[in-house]
């Protein structure tokens, strides 16, 4: 079954989103890129608020380099989120951070890589992934201009992610400008997760304030037998 996550920058916006009943609180500054990070004081605020909530947080648009993502990674692990979001970022190396967050993975600290619709990354890399312990692993976009997930893969495209994420036993998620109309085709591609943040705005400006009318709408878009997530 697939489940709904909602980006919110704040207290705040958290709150707004848990009345709608979303399956995953993630945590993420769009104002500072397409991963942006929340301060590590701000998401441990919300990680204690909201107990009872299930939440990811970004660690920002760092490049590849594991003397940059190893410490932000496990700074915010501190924050006991219940995943960290890398993104993976076309610059820097890939398998060097990958190798060196093996450690942090396998301290139970649930990993998601997010690889970018945008540079067309090679699926292959999920299988080191997973071979390093990461949780699970989204697909989002990077340059919001660019357009929308639906709008640079096809259907086709996105189901062998989808394939390749599931045969490897980990988490999938689809993101990057998704509407409403794009629900029914991606619910059937059944990934864990698909996840909103433009779509959830006023005016579907990523950077302006959430709507709770706008996500409920979206929630409310899920059929009824379709409608929470297996939580892993």
């Amino acid at each position: 079954m697939t489940g709904m996550l909602a980006s919110v920058n704040s207290l705040e916006e958290a709150r707004l989103v848990q009345q709608a009943a979303v399956d995953i609180i993630d945590l993420k500054q769009p104002e500072q890129g397409a991963l942006g990070a929340l301060p590590v004081a701000v998401v441990t605020e919300i990680v204690n608020a909201l107990p009872q909530a299930r939440i990811s947080a970004t660690i920002g648009d760092l490049p590849m380099r594991p003397e940059q993502i190893l410490p932000a990674v496990r700074n915010m692990a501190a924050t006991g989120v219940d995943y960290v979001k890398i993104g993976f970022f076309p610059d820097g190396d890939w398998l060097a951070c990958v190798d060196a967050l093996q450690a942090v993975a396998a301290q139970d600290i649930a990993l998601i890589a997010v690889l970018f619709a945008d540079i067309h990354p090679d699926f292959g890399i999920i299988a080191e992934l997973r071979r390093a312990g990461f949780r699970g692993v989204m697909l989002d976009t990077m340059d919001k201009r660019c357009g929308s997930l639906t709008q640079l893969l096809s259907g086709a495209e996105l189901d062998a992610f989808v394939a390749a994420a599931r045969a490897q036993g980990m988490l999938t998620g689809l993101a990057g400008s998704l509407r409403l109309e794009d629900v029914p085709d991606l619910l059937e591609l059944a990934p864990d997760y698909l996840g909103f943040r433009g779509a959830l705005c006023q005016e579907h400006r990523r950077t302006a304030q959430l709507d709770l009318a706008r996500i409920r709408r979206i929630r409310a878009s899920w059929p009824a037998e379709v409608n929470r997530a297996v939580h892993v």
